[in-house]
């Protein structure tokens, strides 16, 4: 029989949640995303350390060897993320999607210009922008940008999206492409009720997504839904059918080892009923996300991760930008990300204190116990640093 992965790459777009090239590689899928948390922790990988530094060493000499270390890193960081992506466009046959900084994600001018560069240094390194999907978090500013880079051209994955009114939003503004983030619409759910789990047809996330699903197909809408920031396999499973699922190296390989039959959960030609076709508007937008806490909160949660990555990628690059140049390096920065992310002060960190990606704490995590001890993050962040002192 054939495995559960092979036959959810029948019916759906099986994209690879990771900056790992060599995961790419092993999983073959159509599609990859990456953003700075996942390159975050591809970084700590020697194998690629190879790339970081000639785009470090590209970098100062575009910028020039008078100028301050955080232009070189800044620059440095847009060119990485579309460094990792070019590689990543080797391997699979499809689109990479490249994240716009998260901290411009109340600005809507910054993010159309942060977008149009990087699509122009993927057409300065040959890669048109048809295989490239620009990634925007699902705030109102971030919707308005994405509406406007599609009539530019520009095609655009709208992440941390959680709510409804963020889904409406987007397919109203024409955009390619959403990613629902399923796991964590559960984390905040199990937290908010004290429950342990919920069976796979009950779990909030996929009743969120499967809702928005079939609202697509009801009404019309050319943007495709792409499940994202799994838990579990159950998940993935009742999504079985979804245009897209972004799935991450350690759940792609249960299903690829796990065999069994899987029925088709969503279907486009022949959707669920859907409710009536709302007209979104800013005030609308506004007031439904008010109503929805967990939208609302995990938004903005999302976002101070994802912010919180990029700082700490920033302060990655510095360090290795210094020691290219022989300067002094940092050396407290395992210490220092531990600190920001030990919200309680317990000495431990759990995935719903952690700020960055999912990918990063599981990628930290290497005893899958749910929780993150000073010596994981010195081993797994704290690894590269060591390396070069």
């Amino acid at each position: 029989m054939a495995s559960l992965l092979d036959q959810l790459s029948s019916m759906t777009v099986v994209v690879a949640d990771t900056g790992d090239l060599q995961a790419i590689q092993t999983f073959t899928p159509r599609d990859a995303t990456t953003n700075p948390s996942l390159i975050l922790a591809a970084a700590q990988i020697p194998a690629y350390q190879g790339l970081i530094d000639e785009t470090l060493r590209a970098s100062r000499q575009l910028i020039g060897p008078a100028a301050p270390a955080e232009d070189v890193v800044s620059e440095a960081l847009d060119e990485i993320c579309v460094t990792f992506g070019r590689e990543i466009l080797k391997i699979v046959p499809g689109r990479v999607s490249t994240e716009v900084d998260a901290r411009l994600s109340y600005d809507t001018e910054a993010t159309i210009a942060k977008a149009h560069k990087l699509i122009g240094l993927y057409r300065d390194a040959g890669i048109a922008k048809e295989r490239v999907l620009i990634k925007i978090a699902s705030t109102w500013e971030g919707i308005k940008a994405a509406e406007q880079l599609e009539k530019d051209g520009i095609h655009c994955n709208l992440t941390l999206l959680f709510g409804f009114a963020q889904a409406v939003a987007c397919a109203e503004a024409g955009v390619t492409l959403i990613s629902p983030f399923v796991g964590r619409i559960l984390d905040w759910y199990k937290k908010s009720t004290g429950r342990d789990s919920y069976p796979g047809p009950e779990d909030p996330g996929v009743v969120s997504v499967t809702r928005i699903f079939n609202y697509y197909k009801t009404h019309g809408y050319r943007t495709e839904v792409m499940g994202a920031s799994f838990r579990n396999t159950d998940e993935i499973v009742e999504l079985a059918g979804c245009d897209l699922l972004t799935i991450s190296p350690n759940l792609l390989d249960q299903l690829r080892l796990t065999e069994g039959e899987l029925a088709r959960r969503l279907d486009a030609a022949n959707p669920a009923a859907s409710e009536a076709r709302l007209s979104m508007d800013r005030e609308l937008f506004d007031r439904m996300m008010a109503d929805d806490t967990m939208a609302h909160e995990k938004l903005s949660e999302g976002i101070q991760g994802f912010s919180k990555a990029i700082d700490t990628l920033e302060a990655q690059l510095a360090h290795r930008l210094a020691v290219i140049e022989g300067g002094a390096a940092f050396t407290h920065a395992a210490q220092e990300i531990f600190l920001l992310n030990d919200l309680d002060g317990d000495g431990c960190i759990t995935r719903e204190e952690w700020l960055g990606s999912d990918a990063v704490f599981d990628a930290l995590d290497a005893d899958r116990d749910g929780r993150l001890q000073p010596e994981d993050v010195r081993a797994g962040l704290g690894a590269a640093l060591a390396a070069v002192r």
